[in-house]
């Protein structure tokens, strides 16, 4: 690790040439929960709101409910892109098989079939531009973008186009998503933010 705590501070330094890389994430003190590396800078979030955490639940058991064999989903879990680049997408649908160790913290963004990432008002530009950017180079074949639209979630779906290896739009959905890949697909939107029965 290139440099440690200031100790006059409460946060780390980075190193005076390059930034961090993705092994400090693992051993950095103190950092906070949900911690990411993009471009060699730590990224701090702020708390979840409600909308947030409904959509990542809800995407979460959804998309398990979906997957083929070979397929796991998993919530908040980071993907090493490069050596200065190590994001957390709040959903990733992944290849189970490098899944190896239950102490691992990341795995490489090769084995992401999905990523998605439900969009804060702190994050609008992470996940609209610099995510998306990043997750098209390391050749993730799909990423969904989730916003709160007036208290109801709209999911903008994106596909890998291999011949210029960017994102292009194949949808925007706001009550149903239905889509053939990267595997059938139907989920009920409006589920994300509807009022929770409560038992008599």
């Amino acid at each position: 690790m290139g440099a440690l705590m200031n100790p006059e501070h409460s946060w780390p330094v980075p190193p005076p040439e390059g930034g961090w890389t993705a092994d400090d994430l693992d051993t950095l003190p103190n950092l906070p929960p949900h911690t990411e590396l993009i471009d060699g800078s730590l990224v701090f979030v702020r708390p979840q709101t409600l909308f947030h955490t409904r959509a990542v639940d809800f995407f979460t058991s959804g998309l398990r409910s979906l997957v083929p064999d070979g397929l796991e989903v998993l919530r908040e879990f980071t993907i090493d892109i490069d050596r200065r680049n190590r994001p957390e997408p709040d959903v990733v649908v992944f290849r189970e098989d490098v899944l190896t160790d239950m102490a691992q913290t990341r795995f490489a963004a090769e084995a992401v079939l999905l990523a998605i990432e439900v969009v804060s008002p702190e994050s609008v530009d992470r996940d609209r531009e610099t995510k998306p950017l990043k997750y098209a180079r390391a050749g993730i074949p799909h990423y969904w973008r989730v916003e709160n639209k007036d208290g109801r979630a709209v999911v903008y779906v994106f596909e890998r186009e291999p011949a210029g290896g960017g994102y292009v739009a194949t949808g925007i959905f706001h009550d149903r998503l239905k889509a053939s890949v990267p595997f059938p697909i139907d989920l009920d939107l409006t589920a994300v933010t509807a009022k929770r029965a409560r038992p008599e």
